[in-house]
């Protein structure tokens, strides 16, 4: 157990690691508005195909692990509660299935990209608007997928909290951080006008990744000591 526990701890701090490198390589996680209005984006996928390919297999692969991730947790979360092991891995399963199925058409984009550069005037409003449809409709998906974030990691910070598995800090900081990305996401696909919801996303974002970032650390260098 101990071995699966250090694994879960591992695979929370490489994703947040292959995340950064994702944007790096200009992989667009949350499409936001500033994508939509203009094509400088779109001509940047075709400028190094490489480099938008190399992001679309580190994102794969962060999915991956966010699979990976929830049956290795339900393991774990098992011994202290199975109902909120279920509630865990099903919904954060959802989360890196809905990220894996929008990769089909985020790859599309180079596509675009290709023919974008070699377009008449009226092709190319046509193919911006295909670009701007396929990144409104991966933001939307996105939102579900973090929902599905935001009911495993409330799930698993019970645990915590309940059975004394991490810090107790540690826990409260997972339940705000689930609760406030969830109202976020939900406020995103219910009023997505709403200008409170970058600012509750931000905080909430930056919350979850110092959660992810100290729970990863304790399960793996502290599991020694978890009841």
């Amino acid at each position: 157990m101990i071995i699966l526990i250090r694994l879960s701890g591992f695979l929370f701090l490489l994703i947040l690691v292959l995340q950064v490198a994702m944007a790096a390589f200009g992989y667009i996680l949350e499409p936001t508005p500033k994508h939509y209005d203009s094509d400088a984006k779109l001509l940047n996928f075709n400028n190094n195909p490489k480099r938008f390919q190399t992001g679309i297999t580190l994102a794969l692969i962060e999915h991956f692990c966010v699979i990976a991730l929830a049956i290795m947790l339900f393991f774990v979360v098992n011994p202290y509660s199975i109902l909120l092991g279920i509630v865990l891995i099903i919904f954060r399963l959802a989360e890196g299935g809905i990220q894996v199925y929008l990769e089909k058409d985020y790859w599309g984009l180079l596509n675009i990209a290709v023919k974008y550069s070699s377009a008449g005037s009226a092709e190319k409003n046509s193919l911006l608007d295909s670009y701007r449809n396929i990144l409104r409709t991966k933001s939307n998906r996105f939102a579900f997928a973090m929902v599905g974030w935001s009911i495993g990691s409330f799930a698993f910070s019970i645990v915590l909290v309940i059975y004394g598995v991490a810090p107790l800090f540690i826990g409260w900081l997972g339940i705000v951080a689930s609760i406030l990305i969830g109202f976020a996401n939900v406020m995103k696909l219910l009023k997505p006008d709403v200008k409170a919801y970058e600012a509750i996303s931000s905080i909430s974002g930056l919350l979850a990744i110092v959660f992810e970032i100290l729970i990863g650390g304790w399960l793996l260098f502290f599991a020694h000591v978890i009841p």
